[in-house]
């Protein structure tokens, strides 16, 4: 089996409890893991629920699959850390196992979004991810290569078309996330960009990947807002398939 890795950890502006909420209810649940899918209902029960074990004092929840969340209240809010489970070397999870810690990294940052954000409001999301990346890099595609440090305001012009500005939400060595003014009625909502790592057997010259976690916007500015990146998406990736997308409110 792997040997424990480096675990995960965010800090919420949000006391205990409701982290914990958030993390036992499916329909919040729903509200920042992942994106929206006809299948995520599905995954939500097989991850959260299916065989998963609860600590008595609600600090603790492992999931299905073995990955263990441990709440600690802190002064000003809750440290969320996510350890990953063992991995048997060379099974086919294994060759997922990157990726899973990745996708891992953004849910983590959707939470923390979520309950300092929009704890109430319903999202709206746009994915996309396809095995391949833009020359140059896919932010500097974008037009995001120079971004400041977390917590510092932004303003870019997307080679989208967009122009957008708000905060750097968080950035990793492969994941940049940004909150946009212009794509929540109020508030912001969350653009993430991620370079995917490269997989020997699986995705060779890495990939590319888009989440957008928007709220309150009606059908027309919603779609304004994924026509332009799906026209971005067709310039760099005319074979890929279309954007995943959720539904307007």
């Amino acid at each position: 089996m792997t040997e424990n890795r480096n675990p995960l950890s965010v800090h919420i502006n949000a006391d205990a409890q409701q982290v914990w909420v958030m993390l036992r209810e499916p329909s919040r649940i729903a509200q920042w893991h992942g994106w929206e899918l006809d299948s995520l209902e599905d995954e939500i029960n097989e991850i959260y629920f299916t065989n998963a074990t609860e600590g008595a004092d609600h600090r603790r929840l492992v999931t299905n699959g073995g990955d263990t969340f441990t709440l600690e209240p802190v002064g000003d809010g809750t440290q969320v850390t996510l350890e990953r489970g063992a991995i048997e070397p060379g099974s086919e999870m294994a060759d997922w196992d990157q990726d899973i810690t990745e996708g891992w990294t953004s849910f983590l940052q959707q939470l923390r979004f979520t309950l300092e954000r929009h704890p109430n409001t319903p999202r709206q999301t746009t994915y996309f991810a396809y095995d391949a990346v833009p020359e140059g890099g896919v932010l500097a595609s974008l037009g995001l290569a120079d971004m400041p440090e977390p917590g510092e305001d932004y303003e870019a012009e997307l080679s989208t078309g967009e122009t957008i500005s708000g905060k750097v939400w968080f950035r990793t060595d492969t994941q940049l996330g940004l909150t946009v003014r212009a794509y929540a009625e109020h508030g912001d909502g969350l653009l993430i960009v991620a370079a995917q790592p490269r997989q020997e057997r699986l995705r060779p010259d890495g990939g590319t990947q888009v989440l957008i976690t928007s709220y309150g916007l009606g059908a027309r500015r919603l779609g304004e807002i994924r026509g332009a990146w799906d026209s971005w998406r067709t310039r760099h990736f005319p074979s890929s398939e279309e954007l995943t997308v959720g539904r307007p409110l």
